[in-house]
């Protein structure tokens, strides 16, 4: 627990921070954080393999950090999972609103322009910013996750303006 103190106080003291308040809470993530950067790359791709066998789930294609590749599936199979979602007696799931809350949930955690695809049988050709992609299924249900880049628009191109 000194080392991450210490580490912590140096990162503070380096970027000007001072934070008085921590909570059991903060210290476990902080302490999981330290020990996810001390991780190879090869461990960090097995633990994730690991999180997707006990999901049930395929990652098909991604070009995503692995803390967010985990966030999705953990977060998608948690959807699926929930019986609250259907109020049907056989639980089908709705790829719309699994399409809808996933978007949600990243645009609210790793900022807007998440875009989210969900369904048993399409095609897609998708452009997206780099680390932004993840392609993954869970049981016969498809899903494409992946972000656009934003540009403000500050005037109008000269073609697209009317006299």
């Amino acid at each position: 627990m000194d080392i991450i103190k210490s580490r912590r106080q140096k990162e503070e003291q380096a970027a000007g921070l001072k934070q008085h308040f921590f909570t059991a809470q903060n210290r476990q993530e902080e302490a999981t954080l330290i020990m996810a950067q001390d991780r190879s790359p090869t461990e960090e791709v097995m633990k994730l393999a690991a999180i997707a066998l006990s999901l049930n789930v395929r990652l098909r294609s991604s070009d995503m950090p692995v803390d967010m590749q985990e966030r999705a599936l953990r977060y998608a199979r948690s959807f699926l999972d929930d019986p609250s979602i259907s109020s049907a007696p056989k639980h089908r799931p709705n790829p719309t609103l699994l399409a809808r809350a996933l978007k949600k949930e990243f645009d609210s955690v790793y900022g807007v322009a998440w875009h989210c695809v969900a369904g048993k049988s399409f095609g897609s050709f998708v452009t997206h910013s780099p680390g932004g992609f993840m392609y993954f299924s869970i049981d016969s249900l498809f899903i494409v996750l992946f972000k656009t880049e934003v540009k403000m628009v500050t005037e109008l191109e000269p073609s697209s303006q009317i006299s």
